[in-house]
């Protein structure tokens, strides 16, 4: 890397920093850069070299805190107008928000009416499982394709393995409720997850940054859609109560129509609000990893005695591994919103060092799971269920241990928190890949059994 490129990859770490802050504008942060660059290039002149460059002018502009609360009395208004429904156009929107939000609605009405029809044209439930994330995602695909105006080689890596996907579920001689089958409803969605990914990256998909944004993307997809969620349970519960009351049964309405097409239709909506708000998420999302990470720490540990003092590591509960492996998942998801949600530009805090300790943790539990499969499957023998849950259990241990690694070195000032980010983003795809496996290989492997 040249020092021209260390340069603009510091000015680019300080505009994103800078962007973050919700009373600044993409207009306010232009102006800020450009006096940046224009004190740069006058110290440069001096004989200082760029990185000396570039601490003394950010030093320059002042403290970027206090730069907000003065933008903040400025110009108040902006506040409450990025709570608005629709917001102001932007200049580098491929549509006005109004055909935007036009093109939300199509889509999630869209994957209502993909869903009721699906339940309709699959007579075995399984089957309509099976297919569900197939009918919702490319809806999902498209707004973030339509949004990023994706070319067509974008389009092509997403359908090629969509309909590979699509073929194996479907054509596939599965046994009834037979193991293989049920892996494959349970890991076709994490497969499906990596073409979001795609659509919302497009042609970046090389870049570690856009990779974070989307493992970003996707904890504020899950916030908005759990509290869409809440909220229409909410607005149903109390509508079907009413109804109840005066003598309507409002059930057949409920699961025919409203569930098949509010479930799909929120994704769409949720995608589209974490678009259209991110500021207003990201300033929610380090409270959210301070106060969940602690929480976690404390499961883990009262977990991890749990099973020590449990017995025997054979006798431990098939479900109950099972539920470990659940939890460990969401260990890692929090793992990854909190590595997104922080600032990279940050010294060490405690929060970085709770991190470390969670991850420890995680890794212990993990070790103990691990012993317990293998003792598992030297008594019993193999099956799908068993090598799937080892493999993602391997998977997890390379992850946190890694992880665990480069988060010490970042806290002991021998590395930088860039590593640790993309050590993240570049494992990830390994998790679809087996995924993929499982789903593709599996069932003929074990004879659809």
């Amino acid at each position: 890397m040249t020092h021209d490129d260390e340069l603009e990859a510091q000015i680019d770490r300080w505009r994103g920093y800078v962007h973050r802050r919700q009373v600044i504008s993409a207009a306010d942060v232009d102006e800020l850069e450009d006096h940046l660059r224009g004190q740069v290039t006058d110290l440069r002149a001096t004989g200082l070299d760029d990185d000396e460059a570039f601490l003394v002018a950010i030093k320059r502009l002042g403290n970027l805190d206090a730069v907000s609360r003065e933008y903040a009395r400025e110009h108040s208004d902006r506040l409450w107008k990025q709570l608005a429904l629709v917001p102001d156009d932007s200049p580098g929107s491929p549509a006005p928000r109004w055909r935007e939000l036009a093109v939300v609605i199509g889509l999630a009405v869209g994957a209502g009416v993909a869903v009721r029809a699906g339940i309709a044209w699959f007579d075995d439930e399984l089957a309509l499982v099976r297919n569900v994330a197939l009918l919702v995602v490319p809806f999902l695909a498209a707004y973030l394709g339509w949004k990023r105006q994706a070319g067509l080689r974008t389009v092509a890596a997403i359908a090629v393995p969509f309909v590979v996907l699509a073929v194996v579920l479907n054509v596939y001689p599965f046994v009834p409720e037979g193991s293989t089958e049920v892996l494959a409803i349970l890991h076709a969605p994490v497969v499906l997850w990596l073409l979001v990914g795609l659509a919302y990256v497009t042609a970046s998909w090389r870049s570690d940054a856009r990779r974070m944004d989307f493992v970003r993307f996707t904890g504020e997809l899950a916030i908005y859609y759990t509290l869409l969620a809440l909220g229409g349970g909410v607005l149903v519960g109390l509508t079907a109560g009413v109804l109840q009351l005066v003598g309507v049964d409002p059930e057949p309405v409920i699961t025919g129509w409203v569930l098949p097409f509010a479930v799909p239709g929120a994704l769409v909506v949720a995608a589209w609000l974490v678009e259209a708000k991110q500021d207003v998420v990201e300033n929610i999302a380090p409270v959210l990893t301070r106060i969940f990470t602690p929480l976690t720490i404390a499961m883990l540990l009262a977990v991890l005695v749990a099973l020590i003092t449990s017995g025997g590591l054979v006798q431990v509960d098939r479900e109950l591994l099972i539920l470990m492996d659940a939890i460990l998942v969401l260990v890692l998801a929090l793992l990854l919103y909190s590595i997104s949600a922080r600032d990279p530009l940050a010294p060490p805090g405690l929060t970085d060092w709770l991190q470390l300790v969670l991850v420890g943790t995680a890794l212990a539990v993990d070790a103990v799971m691990l012993t317990a499969m293998l003792t598992r499957i030297a008594q019993f023998g193999t099956s799908p269920n068993k090598i799937a849950a080892l493999g993602l259990n391997l998977l997890l241990l390379v992850h946190l241990g890694v992880s665990a690694w480069r988060s010490a070195r970042f806290l002991r000032g021998h590395g930088t928190f860039s590593e640790l980010e993309r050590w993240q983003t570049r494992y990830l795809p390994v998790y679809a890949a087996w995924a993929a496996v499982i789903v593709i290989v599996f069932p003929p492997l074990f004879a659809f059994a």
